[in-house]
């Protein structure tokens, strides 16, 4: 071990000792699981601790640990709980039945087995419970988060390479984790360290740094591992093909008045811009019908149609004739499946992980690269899936595809390489699509990472960097467009590869220097929105483009598929659904032009609807309509054509009066009634119950209380003509079910209070056998009252449960009731009240059993007053007598 990761387990040797929780929070790639198996080493073969101890870890990362553990640490016996429901199964009746003996010292598994597998893991009283990659549970109300807050431990430890990734309630929701006693209000929290008041401030960096030193230690590596080369990173900006511009333009040509700010613009479509411009950039046969074809081939036309492929197609064969082996990282899997087309094309050894990838692939791809004169070159990942832990050190050239927006991701996967036990210097290669939203996406992203640097490695956390706003976001879809509208030839250049990274070398120190010319305020203030005026994007070249925005909008940009074809192109199944002829479907019955709206919800005389048939049955004959007759349906379809066919026929015009009538009955329902108004009554009536009118008035916006009444009326005697009947009295009466149950709970509380006269002293709670570990009865006592108290039916009640729970004097050391969310203390009520509704139904059958009892017989009773007077008698007169 480095002397740094001697210090490293030292430091959380002394935790352990004082009982303390702390983190690891080790710059990526300086051996925090090395660090971490001598800390369970230590303790099995210095402490006689053997465990259980459990870690958990991303999918990605399982096989990792494992082989770490066997490398490292032999003495320690693992077991590794993955796999499908069977297998799982399997693993738990042999290993995990006994919670007393163990033939093991620590469970690996990832975040997606905890979830599945909670009830057995449990069970036990863990030592140490070790989350990697810890940042996954920052959100405290995620299901990972609550789960783990409910296993029992003696000692808890989190890694994490990016500890402060955010803000502050972030910090807070790991400070929890490890202390929810110290750190169990986040307000409490948020107030004491108030970035508002006394952000320019060192007292909130002193702050920072006196409650993170006793439980975080981070170290970075150019501060330690003096030996691991620091990694050079190269910006390429590569062009447009003719291809893509085409398709950029049309994205753009899409949503022009969005572009030029005459639209709203709405934040979820200049998102959806946003994304079509990224996957334009990445590939254009991203999008469905860019590639030639069919046939489908693979050939130079993957290269030649898109900017990103060309630099890659010439970067590579120099990068093989260096010795150096490669990985590419994207965020898009469908681009996955174009590299390996190009990866067969080209004949490069491959491997592939992305999220979808199963455990055992995962295992053997990382083992086949990074075994001993691998033959593979290539290791193409999926950006979020492969840059959490993994160990590919035997690569020296990472080759970031497309940029997240999150440069932490980046960070991570670059780090992949860069790492303990890499040899050579390790090179980064980001690819940039010059004068698109990239360009400004990954400038953004080295501000925001600038600006962690400045503040949050600092102590200090900004909360406002990290929402983009819709300016901001218009801003990056404008840059570059008037440039792509002016031209449509290609940008891709034919320089050498090594004029390209000469060039990228010069641009990439060029953005180094801007940025870190700019100060912190600047930092803040820094907007990547621009002022470029767009009056040339209607006009250009004598053509106006509002005529173009008609054409613009008639391509159907609907999401295309899932890109299948890797290397087998099945040509003759194309053909063959290509060449298939469907069935023609029947026109649609003809109905007479002007018909009046009429819906079923607004209860019209059912006489208007037999006018209503005649006139349609009339129109259709003098259209000389004819029922299609199928005969494959059967004799019961037929029988009903030939009728539809004979009303038809027979069909006779409305006379005057009958049109008049027509008129009237037109008046007679609940016009004013719309579709909304009848929703709101629905709804209303499954809140409130149907009898509750005054209430269910309330709801129907612009209606009076008269008109809620009489439509009440109407509708519980002609609800049986709506179209879908039974679902809405399903849905009314599932409502009222809901009501009578918390009237029920109601009196049941109520009974039971009324038993005791200082119930938050004296109320028992008959368990049965039903006692469950994890509740005290003094818990379990305070939630029944308290719930009571604050009143069962009232919204919002559960939450103002657990802050009277925290607020409580009784439970200050309490830390497993004070962690509890609003949703746990929900679920624990609910078990306490049916054992309450229990108790209550057993009392109740008991008083009526006492009744039924007869009464002793009148003879009995009567000589057993005799005798009782007789004998009290005597004892009257003596008592007189002394």
């Amino acid at each position: 071990m480095r002397d740094y990761q001697i210090r490293g387990l030292n430091w959380m040797i002394s935790l352990h000792e004082n009982g303390i929780n702390g983190i690891l929070a080790d710059e990526m790639g300086l051996g925090k699981t090395l660090q971490t198996i001598s800390l369970l080493g230590y303790m099995k073969n210095y402490k006689n601790i053997n465990g259980p101890h459990m870690v958990i870890t991303p999918k990605s990362t399982l096989a990792n640990w494992s082989n770490e553990f066997k490398r490292w640490c032999p003495s320690l016996n693992t077991i590794c709980l993955i796999g499908n429901q069977e297998e799982r199964t399997n693993l738990i009746r042999k290993h995990l039945s006994s919670t007393t003996s163990f033939e093991w010292d620590v469970l690996i598994t990832s975040y997606e087995m905890i979830i599945k597998e909670k009830a057995a893991l449990k069970k036990f009283n863990w030592s140490y419970l070790i989350i990697d990659e810890a940042h996954r549970i920052k959100n405290e109300k995620s299901k990972l988060s609550e789960i783990v807050r409910e296993f029992k431990t003696n000692n808890r430890l989190l890694i994490t390479g990016t500890p402060l990734q955010n803000n502050l309630h972030e910090l807070w929701a790991l400070l929890n984790f490890l202390l929810p006693d110290v750190f169990n209000s986040s307000d409490d929290f948020d107030s004491w360290f108030n970035t508002s008041t006394c952000l320019e401030s060192d007292q909130l960096i002193q702050r920072l740094h006196t409650i993170l030193k006793p439980f975080l230690l981070r170290r970075l590596k150019n501060e330690v591992e003096k030996r691991l080369k620091p990694k050079k990173e190269l910006k390429i900006y590569v062009g447009l093909s003719k291809m893509q511009r085409e398709w950029y333009t049309r994205i753009l040509m899409k949503d022009i008045d969005i572009v030029n700010g005459a639209g709203k613009s709405d934040k979820m479509r200049l998102l959806n811009i946003l994304m079509q411009l990224r996957k334009c950039c990445n590939h254009p046969y991203l999008f469905d019908g860019a590639e030639p074809g069919p046939p489908y081939t693979t050939d130079q036309h993957l290269v030649d149609n898109c900017g990103k492929m060309a630099i890659l197609d010439k970067l590579l064969p120099k990068l093989q004739d260096q010795d150096s082996r490669v990985l590419i990282f994207s965020q898009m899997t469908r681009v996955l499946d174009i590299l390996e087309d190009y990866c067969m094309w080209r004949g490069y050894q491959y491997c592939r992980l992305d999220g979808s990838t199963a455990h055992e692939e995962r295992e053997k791809s990382i083992y086949e690269f990074n075994k001993p004169n691998s033959e593979k070159f290539l290791f193409m990942l999926s950006t979020r899936a492969g840059g959490l832990g993994i160990n590919l050190a035997t690569a020296d050239v990472v080759i970031i595809y497309d940029s997240d927006w999150n440069p932490q991701v980046d960070l991570q996967a670059m780090d992949r390489a860069h790492r303990i036990g890499q040899l050579k210097q390790v090179r980064v290669f980001r690819m940039i699509t010059e004068n698109t939203v990239e360009e400004r996406i990954v400038e953004r992203a080295e501000i925001k990472l600038k600006l962690d640097n400045v503040v949050i490695q600092q102590g200090r956390l900004a909360d406002n960097t990290n929402k983009v706003g819709k300016e901001e976001m218009l801003g990056w879809i404008r840059h570059g467009a008037d440039q792509i509208f002016a031209s449509k030839d290609s940008q891709i250049t034919d320089e050498d590869i090594d004029e390209i990274l000469k060039r990228a070398e010069a641009k990439t120190e060029e953005m180094k220097k801007k940025i870190d010319d700019l100060g912190e305020g600047s930092l803040r203030n820094f907007t990547l929105d621009t002022n470029e005026q767009f009056s040339s994007v209607y006009n250009f070249e004598g053509e106006d483009y509002r005529e173009k925005q008609k054409l613009g909008s008639a391509l159907a940009w609907i999401e295309p598929p899932k890109r299948e074809r890797k290397a087998n192109y099945a040509v003759d199944a194309y053909f063959r659904d290509a060449l298939r002829v469907s069935e023609p479907r029947a026109p649609k019955a003809p109905r007479p032009p002007k018909q009046p709206n009429v819906q079923d919800f607004q209860f019209f005389p059912l006489r208007l609807f037999e006018l209503l048939d005649r006139e349609i049955y009339y129109f259709r004959k003098t259209v000389g309509y004819k029922v299609p007759r199928n005969p494959d349906l059967g004799s019961d379809a037929a029988k009903v054509q030939k009728e539809e066919q004979r009303r038809i026929d027979e069909s006779e015009p409305l006379t005057e009066s009958e049109i008049i009538e027509k008129e009237e009955l037109l008046t007679q329902g609940f016009t004013n009634w719309t579709r909304r108004d009848f929703n709101q009554f629905i709804k209303a009536n499954e809140k409130y119950g149907r009898d509750d009118l005054e209430n269910i008035a309330k709801e129907v916006e612009g209606k009076t209380p008269q008109e809620v009444e009489a439509y009440t009326e109407i509708f519980w005697e002609r609800y049986q003509e709506l179209t879908d009947s039974d679902r809405i009295i399903a849905q009314i009466e599932k409502g009222e079910q809901r009501i009578q149950r918390r009237q029920d709970i109601k009196r049941a509380l109520e009974s039971k209070m009324g038993r005791y006269r200082a119930p938050f002293h004296q109320l028992r709670i008959a368990y049965g056998t039903n006692k469950g570990k994890n509740y005290t009865e003094e818990e379990d006592r305070f939630l029944i009252c308290m719930l009571h108290k604050l009143g069962f039916d009232r919204e919002m009640v559960y939450d103002e449960l657990k802050a009277a729970v925290r607020n409580s004097p009784i439970f200050r050391f309490d830390w497993f009731l004070k962690s509890r969310t609003a949703l746990e203390l929900q679920r624990r009520c609910n078990t306490l009240i049916t054992l309450i509704e229990r108790e209550n139904q057993e009392l109740e059958e008991k008083e009526k059993q006492t009744k039924k009892k007869p009464g002793p017989k009148p003879g009995l009773a009567k000589s057993t007053n005799k005798r009782s007077s007789a004998t009290t008698e005597p004892s009257a007169k003596k008592k007189k007598k002394r």
